[in-house]
């Protein structure tokens, strides 16, 4: 028996918007985010990464397919800027992945090459309300719904450059198996969490100079560089967690 595709973070279900379906929905907004809760890592993009990199560390997941995953929680299941009805607790920069639910571009078949505008059924942040900006005028997209799209498009975009930076960083031999070792005074031995890749700086240390220049002419420098500096943010997270829910317990940082 095939097995359903699996759906991305957030996401319990897709539904491409149409105006025969949803002629009456509108989206409204909301202060709150309770798919937020219990999230620890999050996709960012290369465009965000030095905006994410004042506030949160960013790391990459394991395996081939890694990707930059902004933290924020150490241990699955912990989000130490949200409270328990997922509002933020701290003005800090909300990566684009999160701000684009309950909506993204799919392709509606696997062999269709033109993505759709969906949304996740389950949320409800759209539907039929009273109150929040209306979907469509008519049969034609509204200006909201415009916005929407143009936010997702952008959004795509961003990720297919996320996409090639993480190819060249692969193709440098880069990437090495990450480890972040926290002393607490008082424990018996460091904190050791494991499970996530980041970049060499031995590595980029040795590159040439030609190397380096290139790098540094498309981009791909500073983006290393906002990456090994939000390392240190790390260790902000575990004291968030040690005051919020006690001393964390060391583990590996999953995939997503």
């Amino acid at each position: 028996m095939a097995s359903a595709p699996q759906l991305p973070l957030f996401y319990n279900g897709l539904e491409p918007l149409s105006s025969n379906t949803h002629a009456d929905w509108r989206i409204r907004p909301s202060e709150t985010a309770p798919f937020l809760v219990g999230q620890h890592a999050i996709p960012v993009t290369v465009e965000e990464m030095p905006l994410v990199q004042r506030h949160l560390p960013i790391i990459f997941s394991s395996g081939p397919d890694a990707i930059p995953l902004a933290l924020m929680g150490l241990n699955e299941g912990v989000n130490v800027f949200v409270d328990q009805d997922g509002k933020l607790t701290e003005n800090i920069y909300v990566p684009a992945y999160i701000r684009r639910y309950p909506f993204m571009l799919a392709r509606l078949r696997p062999d269709a090459d033109e993505l759709s505008l969906c949304f996740d059924p389950s949320s409800d942040a759209i539907g039929a309300h009273e109150e929040g900006d209306k979907l469509f005028d008519g049969d034609q997209p509204s200006e909201a719904t415009k916005a929407i799209l143009a936010f997702n498009e952008s959004f795509e975009q961003a990720g297919q450059r996320t996409q090639g930076f993480m190819n060249e960083l692969r193709e440098m031999d880069l990437l090495m198996e990450g480890e972040v070792s926290i002393e607490l005074q008082g424990a018996p031995q460091p904190f050791i969490y494991r499970g996530f890749q980041m970049v060499n700086e031995e590595k980029l240390a040795g590159l040439r100079g030609d190397q380096l220049r290139k790098m540094s002419q498309s981009g791909m420098l500073p983006l290393i560089y906002a990456h090994l500096f939000s390392l240190s943010l790390m260790r902000d997270i575990f004291a968030r967690q040690a005051q919020q829910n006690g001393t964390p317990q060391p583990a590996p940082l999953p995939t997503l």
